[in-house]
């Protein structure tokens, strides 16, 4: 698989977070839609049995990458900060990925810090509710229930901030070309919930090769998007990680069908987690979730990434206590 870079310029406010594994989700669904549901079968053959035609990261403010949750005796913590300040420390400079491990809490920043530059922010994103109500399209009228209004969070980010997304794609099943053309299409049509209304919009400045950093004598992975460790058998004693679980629920046309939209729960370890296993030559960890009416029982064969691109990195917990 090819290593390649996406940088986005964010237009609009977000209902749905930049996650890889729902991002992955709606490029199969663009596949569909552009190139048809033969090509995207094709794609998604062997998903489940780690041949994954594509692996997509988070998207990430550009040049910066998560710093990973590790218990605080194995950084070199920050001098005359408090605890509460060394939390809010969660962006990793690139430039800082070659130093040790135990120096990352000391180089990494706030979000506060990453938007410096704008007079009036101090955070990468503010949430706000928008108000909507459900209307009966034939009666063009709130129906029986009256009037019965309810509320959709939605994510401004800061304006002028470009994001990063790391893909690992194989170009044999799908071409760079329609790769992103499809990613094009998701921009242009929207990203997420309430698509339709406005929301998830977004440009690609750049989609270029790019080599995913790497440390020398690397012995541990940084995931860089949600995914599914179970049963692969990582050192369990040597690993961090937050698990999350996703309440997933189909997109584009399967919302519509049979009024079962949801797909059931699946456990996750989240994004910035550190395996102690050996690096895989193809770029990434974890496994596909899903096929024969696993994950649904409105789409039989519907899969769910978990899978996940990883940074090779030296983690020695002996030298950085």
């Amino acid at each position: 698989m090819k290593s390649y870079k996406l940088t986005l310029t964010l237009q609009s406010a977000f209902a749905t977070p930049l996650k890889g594994d729902t991002l992955f989700g709606q490029l199969c669904w663009a596949i569909r839609n552009r190139l048809g549901e033969d090509a995207l079968t094709e794609c998604l053959a062997g998903y489940t049995h780690n041949q994954p035609f594509a692996v997509v990261s988070d998207a990430f403010p550009e040049s910066y990458f998560p710093l990973p949750k590790l218990p605080s005796y194995l950084y070199q913590l920050p001098e005359g900060e408090d605890r509460k300040a060394i939390k809010k420390r969660t962006w990793l400079p690139e430039a800082a990925l070659q130093q040790p491990i135990s120096h990352w809490l000391t180089l990494s920043i706030t979000a506060k810090s990453l938007v410096t530059e704008s007079k009036h922010a101090t955070q990468l994103s503010e949430k706000h509710p928008h108000a909507h109500n459900t209307i009966n399209r034939q009666t063009n009228t709130t129906g029986d229930g009256g009037f019965a209004p309810y509320s959709v969070e939605q994510e401004w980010f800061v304006p002028g901030l470009r994001w990063s997304i790391y893909l690992l794609l194989d170009t044999a099943r799908l071409s760079v070309e329609d790769c992103q053309q499809c990613l094009d299409d998701m921009g242009a049509f929207g990203f997420g919930k309430d698509a339709s209304i406005g929301l998830g919009k977004f440009s690609i400045d750049a989609f270029q090769e790019y080599a995913l950093p790497a440390q020398a004598s690397a012995n541990a992975c940084l995931t860089l998007a949600p995914c599914a460790p179970q049963g692969l058998g990582f050192d369990s004693r040597h690993s961090y990680y937050q698990l999350f679980t996703r309440f997933g629920r189909h997109g584009d046309i399967a919302v519509h069908q049979e009024g079962k939209p949801f797909k059931n729960p699946v456990l996750l370890a989240q994004t910035g987690a550190l395996f102690r296993t050996l690096p895989p030559q193809s770029g990434f960890i974890g496994q596909g979730i899903g096929g024969q009416g696993e994950l649904s029982k409105t789409l039989a064969a519907t899969i769910h990434q978990g899978y996940a691109p990883v940074l090779a990195i030296n983690f020695n917990e002996s030298v950085n206590s």
